[in-house]
C-alpha cells in the first residue's frame, strides 16, 4: 500500500503542475490583457494603450510565459518578492503571489476564507450521507412497493429542479414566508470560535439547500447498490444461515453497497473542499468558491491560480483517501 501511495502522490504532484500550467497558458493567451481590468480599476477611466503597456511591464505580463511561471514555482517553494507597480511586496512561502484587487497576499487571503468554504462542505456532505444512505437502504428493502416507487419518483423530481432555484426557494420559504427563528441573515458568517450557535445559524441555509438537494443522488446511488448487493450468493447463503435481517442487510448489504458510494462522495467531498461556488454565492458566505468566481470576473490571476491548485490538491486527495478506504470497506479490494 505504501508504494500505490507514493505513486498516486507522485501522479498528483504532475496533475497540480499541469493545472498550473493551463491556468497560466489561459491567462497569457486570453482574448484580452489580465492587465487591461487592473489598469481601468485603479485609474477609474477606460486604459489608454499607453498605459496598458506599462501595467504589463510592472506587472511582468512583457516576460516570456516560461520566466514568469518559474517565478511562481519558485515563490510556491522558498517564497520571493513581488513587485507591482512601484512598490515591492515580500512574500513568504508558500507564496502563491499578490492579489491584483487587494494587493494582499493570497495565501492569507485563502487561508482565512478556509474556515467558511469548509464548514459549508462538512455540513452538506454529512446531510448528504444523513438523509441519502438509511432512505437508499429502506428504498432497497422495499424494492417494488408503492413506498419505494413514491420516493424514487420524488426524488427524480427534486432533482430535476435546477440547484441555484432549489437555494433561492430555501431561503425565501425558511427565511421570508415561515420566519425560521434559528436562521440568521444571508450573507452572515460566524466562526465556530466565536459561538457554535452563531455558526449554526450563518450556515443552516447553505446546509439544508446543499444537504437536501445532494442527498437525492445518493439516495438513488445507495438504492442502486443495496438492491445489487442483496441478489448476491453470499446474502442469500447469510439468510440461509438464519442470521437475523438486519445482521443481513447492514453488515452484509450495506457493506459491499457502500463502496460505489464512498467513490462518489470522496469526489463530490473533495468538490466541495476546493469551493461551494453556487452555494457560497447564492447565501454570500465569502469561502474560497466565491471568492474564485469574484477573482474569474476581476481577472486576478494570482487568485484564479490559487484556488485552481487548491481545488486540484483538495480533489487529488480525497481520491486517495477514498481508495485507501476501499481495502477496509470490501476485503476483495488489494492495493498494491
Amino acid at each position: 500500500m505504501f508504494a500505490y501511495i507514493v505513486k498516486r502522490l507522485i501522479s498528483g504532484f504532475l496533475v497540480v503542475t499541469l493545472v498550473s500550467m493551463g491556468v497560466f497558458v489561459l491567462f497569457w493567451y486570453g482574448p484580452s490583457s489580465p492587465a487591461k481590468p487592473i489598469c481601468d480599476r485603479e485609474l477609474g477611466v477606460r486604459c489608454s494603450p499607453e498605459r496598458l503597456v506599462a501595467y504589463e511591464k510592472s506587472l511582468g505580463y512583457d516576460n516570456p510565459i516560461y520566466t514568469e511561471y518559474g517565478k511562481f514555482v519558485k515563490g510556491v517553494a522558498f517564497g520571493r518578492e513581488i513587485a507591482f507597480r512601484t512598490d515591492v511586496y515580500q512574500c513568504d512561502a508558500p507564496c502563491l503571489g499578490l492579489s491584483y484587487n487587494t494587493k494582499q497576499p493570497v495565501t492569507e487571503e485563502l487561508v482565512s476564507r478556509l474556515p467558511a468554504t469548509i464548514s459549508v462542505a462538512v455540513g452538506g456532505a454529512f446531510l448528504y450521507l444523513l438523509l441519502g444512505v438509511p432512505i437508499g437502504v429502506a428504498a432497497a428493502r422495499r424494492r417494488g412497493s408503492v413506498a419505494d416507487k413514491a420516493l424514487v419518483s420524488s426524488f427524480l423530481f427534486l432533482s430535476s429542479i435546477p440547484y441555484y432555484l432549489f437555494a433561492l426557494l430555501t431561503w425565501l420559504y425558511l427565511t421570508v414566508l415561515w420566519e425560521a427563528p434559528f436562521v440568521s441573515d444571508v450573507g452572515y458568517f460566524s466562526p465556530f470560535s466565536e459561538g457554535p450557535l452563531k455558526w449554526f445559524g450563518g450556515l443552516f441555509l447553505a446546509w439544508v439547500a446543499l444537504g437536501i438537494f445532494g442527498c437525492t443522488q445518493y439516495t438513488r446511488y445507495t438504492r442502486g447498490a443495496m438492491v445489487e448487493a442483496l441478489s448476491e450468493d453470499y446474502i442469500r447463503t447469510a439468510k440461509a444461515k438464519g442470521l437475523p435481517a438486519r445482521t443481513v442487510v447492514y453488515r452484509h448489504g450495506l457493506r459491499a453497497a457502500l463502496v460505489p458510494v464512498v467513490t462518489i462522495f470522496g469526489i463530490d467531498f473533495g468538490t466541495l473542499l476546493a469551493g461551494t461556488i453556487f452555494t457560497e454565492r447564492i447565501f454570500e458566505i465569502q469561502g474560497i468558491g466565491y471568492w474564485s468566481l469574484q477573482a474569474v470576473g476581476n481577472k486576478d490571476l494570482p487568485v484564479v491560480a490559487a484556488t485552481a491548485l487548491f481545488s486540484s490538491v483538495m480533489l487529488i486527495c480525497s481520491n486517495l483517501i477514498v481508495d485507501v478506504v476501499y481495502s477496509f470497506l470490501d476485503p476483495r479490494v488489494r492495493l498494491s
